[in-house]
C-alpha cells in the first residue's frame, strides 16, 4: 500500500499561497491605503469583499472562515454575517483523478476490494469527497477520499487568514481571536488524519452504544488509510426536511439531538465540535445518524466538573461555587464585576435548563443568530474590564451550545430541557467521568485524553 506523503510539501504550499494570496492581495492593498489616508473603514463593505474573494476558493480556508463565523463574538457582526454565507461544498474530483487517488491509497487492485464502487461522488466538501460503495460482505459503504495536498493547503490558508485578521486587528485593537484561531488550527490539522477520525468514530460508537436513538457508522480498517476512510453507510434525511412536521415529531428529533451531543460530554468529557447541518441526518423513525468525526474535543474531567458546578451555582445562587468553577477553567484575578459579567453569558446558556417545564430553547432568538447578541454584549464588557481571554476549550463548547440552539429554533421544539439535562447528569462526579473516559478511549484504541 502506498504512503501518500503530501501533507506539508513546500511546493504545494507555495502554489496554495499564490492562489489564496492573489484573492487577498487586492483587499489588503485597499485596506492599507484606507489606513494610510486616514479614511474610515466601511466594515460591512470590507466584509462583503472578503466573502466574495473567498467564495471563489475551495479547501480549508473556506471551512475555517465558516467556523469563525459561527463562534460568538469571534468576529465583528458584519464579518460573521458575510462569512456565514460561504458554502463549504467543492467540485468533486473527476473519475480519472479518483482512480489515481484510490490506487495510491489501496494499491493497484483497489477496485477488486469492493463489490461495487460508484464513480460519481455522493458528496463533496472542503477537504474531500464521499463515494458510495458495497463491500464483499454486502454492507453499503461510504468511502471518504481526501483531496491531495491538503496539508499544504491547511498551512497556507491559515497564514493567509491570519493576514486578513491581522489587518482588521490593526484597525480595531479590541478584537483578539488568537486563542480561537489556535484552537481552530489544531482541530483543522487533526481533520486531515483519517486514522484519528476512525478512532473517534469507534469512540462515539462506544459512548453511544446505550443510546437507541443515535446511530454511528463503523469504520472498515482494511479499506482505510491516513487519507482514505471507509465506513458503513447510514441512510437518512436532512433535518430541515422536518421543519414543517407536526410538533411531536419536531420535539422527538430535538430530544434525540440533545442526547446525541450531551451524553458524550457530560458522561465522558467528549464533544463533537461541529454541529453543522450536514453532520447528521434523521431516519424515518426519527432517530439520528451522527456523521463526520474530524472535529472532536476531549476535555479534562475537571473541566466538565466546572460546567456542572457553574450550573448548580447559578441554580442555587451560590457565588462561591461559581468562582470555583471559573477558577477550575483557568480564570484568574476574578473581581465581583468580572464574575457578574461572566454570569450573564452562563445564564443565557443555562437558562433553558433551569425551568422544569416544556419551553422553546429561547423564544427571543433567531436560528441563524442564536446567542450572538448576548455574546457580543458580554465580550464587549470583558474587554472593558481588562484583558480577559477565555480558555481555548470554550471555543467548541460555545459552538455546540450555539449550533444546537439554532437547530432547536429551526425545529421550534417545545421540550422540557431541564428534565433532559437532569437525566444526563444524574449521579455525576469527576472521578466517575475520568474512569469512563479512560475506558472509552482505551476501547477505541486512542491515547489517554
Amino acid at each position: 500500500m502506498a504512503d501518500y506523503r503530501d501533507d506539508d510539501r513546500f511546493t504545494g504550499r507555495l502554489a496554495r499561497y499564490a492562489r489564496v494570496g492573489t484573492a487577498m492581495g487586492g483587499l489588503a492593498a485597499r485596506f492599507a491605503a484606507n489606513r494610510v489616508l486616514g479614511a474610515p473603514l466601511d466594515r460591512a463593505q470590507h466584509a462583503g469583499q472578503i466573502r466574495q474573494s473567498l467564495g471563489g476558493l475551495k479547501g480549508p480556508v473556506m471551512k475555517l472562515a465558516q467556523l469563525l463565523s459561527t463562534i460568538p463574538d469571534a468576529l465583528p457582526p458584519e464579518y460573521a454575517q458575510e462569512l456565514s454565507q460561504l458554502q463549504a461544498n467543492a467540485p468533486a474530483m473527476g473519475w480519472p483523478f479518483v482512480r489515481r487517488r484510490m490506487r495510491t491509497e489501496l494499491g493497484e487492485d483497489w477496485r477488486a476490494r469492493f463489490a461495487s464502487f460508484e464513480e460519481q461522488a455522493a458528496a463533496a466538501a472542503s477537504l474531500g469527497q464521499v463515494h458510495r460503495a458495497t463491500g464483499h460482505d454486502g454492507r453499503l459503504l461510504a468511502v471518504k477520499l481526501q483531496y491531495p495536498d491538503m496539508g499544504s493547503a491547511v498551512e497556507a490558508d491559515l497564514k493567509q487568514l491570519d493576514m486578513v485578521l491581522g489587518l482588521y486587528r490593526a484597525y480595531d485593537k479590541s478584537i483578539d481571536v488568537s486563542e480561537i484561531r489556535h484552537e481552530l488550527a489544531d482541530r483543522l490539522r487533526e481533520e486531515l488524519d483519517y486514522e484519528l477520525e476512525a478512532g473517534r468514530m469507534r469512540l462515539y460508537g462506544h459512548m453511544l452504544a446505550g443510546e437507541a436513538a443515535v446511530h454511528v457508522p463503523e469504520p472498515v480498517a482494511d479499506l482505510s488509510t491516513k487519507r482514505l476512510l471507509t465506513m458503513t453507510w447510514l441512510e437518512g434525511r436532512p433535518i430541515l426536511d422536518f421543519k414543517q412536521a407536526d410538533q411531536e415529531t419536531r420535539n422527538r428529533i430535538a430530544i434525540n439531538m440533545f442526547r446525541t451531543w450531551y451524553v458524550p460530554f457530560h458522561r465522558y468529557g467528549v464533544i463533537h465540535g461541529d454541529p453543522h447541518l450536514g453532520n447528521y441526518s434523521v431516519r424515518e423513525d426519527l432517530t439520528i445518524n451522527l456523521l463526520d468525526f474530524g472535529c472532536v474535543r476531549i476535555f479534562p474531567p475537571r473541566f466538565v466538573g466546572g460546567v456542572i458546578d457553574l450550573y448548580r451555582a447559578l441554580r442555587d445562587g451560590d457565588q462561591q461555587l461559581a468562582v470555583h468553577a471559573y477558577e477550575t477553567w483557568g480564570f484568574k484575578g476574578l473581581t465581583q464585576e468580572l464574575i457578574e459579567t461572566l454570569n450573564i453569558w452562563a445564564s443565557f446558556v443555562y437558562s433553558p435548563l433551569m425551568e422544569d417545564r416544556p419551553r422553546l430553547i429561547n423564544a427571543a432568538e433567531k436560528p441563524g443568530d442564536y446567542g450572538r447578541e448576548q455574546a457580543a454584549k458580554v465580550h464587549a464588557r470583558l474587554r472593558e474590564l481588562g484583558p480577559v481571554r477565555p480558555p481555548r476549550e470554550f471555543v467548541f463548547m460555545d459552538r455546540a451550545a450555539v449550533g444546537l440552539g439554532g437547530v432547536f429554533l429551526h425545529l421550534q421544539a417545545h421540550v422540557n430541557w431541564y428534565r433532559l439535562f437532569q437525566d444526563i447528569i444524574e449521579g455525576f462526579d469527576v472521578e466517575t467521568l475520568a474512569r469512563a473516559q479512560g475506558e472509552a478511549l482505551q476501547a477505541a484504541g486512542l491515547p489517554p485524553g
